[in-house]
């Protein structure tokens, strides 16, 4: 009997985004298998270091690495205000500086063409300078430039990839967007200021992608700002909860694909 092709799409939304980590760690110990990986920002970084192969406990523990003070490199405002290099060189260390094709899981990171408006979707290449163009959050970090292109935030332009994983080859997509946006958040920093607009244009946009995804996950995190790098622990608990409690729809999903195949 042929299994279906399963592919996660994980989404942006910044240090939420470890929820990711807990969902996969709940599709896995549910022994369903993850055969590729789409990620936009945050769901990039995060799907990347998955991609790898790691186990749960060592995502979970590399997750703690990413502490504000380790990536907050200022640089005079000219097009952001972190350069984003020793971001770059944390991924970099991560995942061994490996290459988008060398991966254990099929992995495709999206970013945005500021210059084009467009996606651009890595299939190969470095890990490290992908993941990076995919989190340049536009007048946060500087945008990387990759083949003459001029890179911001994946999140900008698909901000759940599940078109992405379908191109791949998934016959199931189980997408998580990390719900976010927040109403009445507390904004005190210029930072606060971008972040929320983002959010809330996005919110407007992912009405849109509402239909495509064969499962939805939403971790319910939204209490957490996207900076809250020392919550990790418990935005990953967020999320394995939020998987546990999809499984039995993925595992019909899986039995009704099955039977639709028999059938043909």
């Amino acid at each position: 009997m042929k299994e279906p092709k399963i592919g996660l799409a994980l989404g942006s939304g910044g240090a939420r985004g470890f929820a990711h980590l807990g969902v996969v760690k709940a599709i896995r110990d549910a022994g369903i298998p993850i055969d590729m990986i789409a990620g936009s920002s945050m769901g990039a970084l995060v799907g990347a270091m998955v991609s790898m192969g790691h186990s749960d406990e060592n995502l979970y523990r590399m997750a703690t690495l990413f502490k504000r003070k380790y990536y907050m490199d200022y640089t005079v405002p000219k097009m952001g205000f972190i350069t984003g290099k020793k971001i770059k060189e944390l991924v970099r260390l991560l995942t061994k500086q490996k290459q988008i094709e060398q991966t254990n899981i099929p992995l495709a990171i999206v970013a945005t063409d500021l210059l084009l408006g467009e996606k651009v979707v890595f299939r190969t290449g470095p890990i490290a300078d992908a993941v990076r163009a995919s989190i340049s959050i536009p007048g946060i970090l500087v945008p990387e430039k990759i083949d003459g292109k001029l890179l911001v935030d994946g999140g900008v332009i698909d901000r759940v990839p599940v078109s992405v994983a379908r191109e791949m080859g998934a016959d199931l997509v189980i997408a998580v967007d990390i719900s976010h946006f927040k109403a009445e958040l507390q904004v005190s920093s210029i930072f606060d200021v971008i972040i929320q607009s983002i959010d809330i244009m996005q919110r407007e946009m992912v009405r849109w992608h509402e239909i495509s995804a064969d499962i939805m996950i939403r971790p319910m995190v939204e209490q957490f700002s996207s900076t809250a790098f020392k919550d990790v622990n418990d935005i990953i608990a967020i999320g394995e909860e939020a998987g546990k409690k999809q499984i039995p729809k993925i595992l019909e999903k899986i039995d009704n694909w099955k039977e639709s195949m028999h059938d043909h």
